[in-house]
């Protein structure tokens, strides 16, 4: 049987009503850069269904291609042909006896209410068909073979396998975020879920040498290339923190070094993502993990900034954020043994519940100010996308 489509659906752009068009027309254009090596493949749009035409190309490496892209719920490998009922007939028996089963079900859907016969009509057509010409049995509730019959006004559209998909939005239509990118487990997954939900994202990383090791940035570069399946190009601005650091630990309380710590990253992550024209600061944190992540530290770091804060691992504990790290084929490179800053500079007992109060006066001892200006203007910007790993 020789298929000569892939049919996408979009799961839950059907709800979207006014938007759905644009969110259809995105989808179809992240498509096109997804198969961008396969210049032989046209991509046809409609309002139910975007079909990928193959053109005489072999599918496996296309949906695998697909299955990756935001914003699809699920593929299947279809044949187009003439809605004829005899065709059916004859098409959909040779169908289940290429596949392996005792049992099967026919499911018809009429989509074009001016085909002379109704979906049931045809299910009982098709399977009596089959039922005469082989020795499977019918079985509605849990076949071993399911032939699916779409009549449409451009034809019928037939197949026998659904393939699963990334689900979520396309990438683009929730606009953009700045993750604070550390080279971790955590921070990669949650770039994933950012992107499965249409969220475009750019990254901040704060590098410490000497006391950060070089390895980091590669590391950063290879956990990025791996997300270039998922989002084609990413942006990674590299902020030198060492001076920010330093003066951390002179002025202020060891127990409180993590805390200011983090609300200098997020002034800097702020003043990069409106820069950059981002929309919201992302991160990487789970609820409780590290003391900076308590809801108390959380509160107080917070404070130093007005743009939406996302966290989209927050509520996950570690071995959900390892399981789908693994499913993305981060782990290996976030477990390098190259620390980030956060990891060097740790304190010995710090702060789970910080007072504010108690920050601001830390935070009055020096002048960070200029200090944050500084770092954002010698930011070093690499490029990371799906055809090299830098640009």
């Amino acid at each position: 049987m020789i298929y000569d489509h892939i049919m996408v659906r979009f799961g839950e752009l059907s709800t979207k009503g006014k938007n759905k068009t644009d969110f259809i027309r995105t989808l179809a254009k992240n498509i096109k850069n997804a198969l961008a090596d396969y210049s032989e493949i046209q991509v046809i749009t409609q309002y139910d269904h975007i079909y990928v035409k193959l053109n005489g190309l072999e599918p496996e490496g296309i949906i695998e291609i697909l299955q990756d892209v935001s914003g699809i719920h699920s593929l299947s490998l279809v044949l187009k042909t003439d809605p004829d009922i005899e065709n059916l007939k004859n098409i959909s028996l040779e169908m289940v006896k290429a596949e392996e089963g005792k049992t099967f079900k026919v499911h018809a859907k009429r989509a074009n209410k001016k085909y002379p016969i109704i979906s049931d009509q045809i299910n009982r057509e098709i399977a009596g068909h089959i039922l005469r010409n082989t020795d499977l049995k019918v079985d509605v509730h849990n076949p071993d073979i399911l032939v699916s019959v779409e009549i449409r006004e451009e034809g019928a559209y037939m197949f026998t396998h659904t393939y699963p998909a990334a689900g979520g939005y396309p990438l683009g239509v929730g606009g953009k975020t700045m993750l604070m990118l550390s080279g971790g487990i955590d921070s990669p997954v949650a770039a994933y879920l950012l992107m499965k939900r249409g969220i475009r994202i750019e990254c901040v990383h704060f590098a410490s040498p000497p006391y950060t090791n070089a390895g980091v940035i590669e590391k950063l570069k290879d956990l990025l290339g791996k997300l270039n399946k998922y989002q084609p190009e990413i942006r990674l601005n590299i902020i030198p923190f060492t001076k920010i650091q330093e003066d951390i630990y002179k002025y202020c309380d060891e127990s409180y070094a993590i805390t200011i710590m983090r609300r200098m990253m997020f002034r800097i992550a702020e003043r990069m993502a409106r820069r950059r024209r981002c929309l919201a600061i992302s991160t990487g944190e789970s609820v409780g993990q590290v003391a900076s992540q308590t809801l108390d530290s959380m509160q107080v770091i917070n404070e130093v900034t007005r743009m939406p804060v996302i966290r989209p691992v927050v509520c996950y504990d570690k071995e959900d954020i390892i399981k789908l790290a693994r499913k993305i084929d981060t782990f290996e490179i976030s477990i390098r043994p190259f620390e980030d800053c956060c990891t060097i500079f740790a304190p010995k007992n710090p702060k789970t519940k910080p007072d504010y109060k108690k920050c601001l006066e830390f935070e009055e001892k020096w002048d960070w100010e200029s200090e944050i200006n500084e770092a954002v203007k010698n930011a070093e910007v690499i490029y990371i996308n799906k055809n090299s790993s830098l640009f």
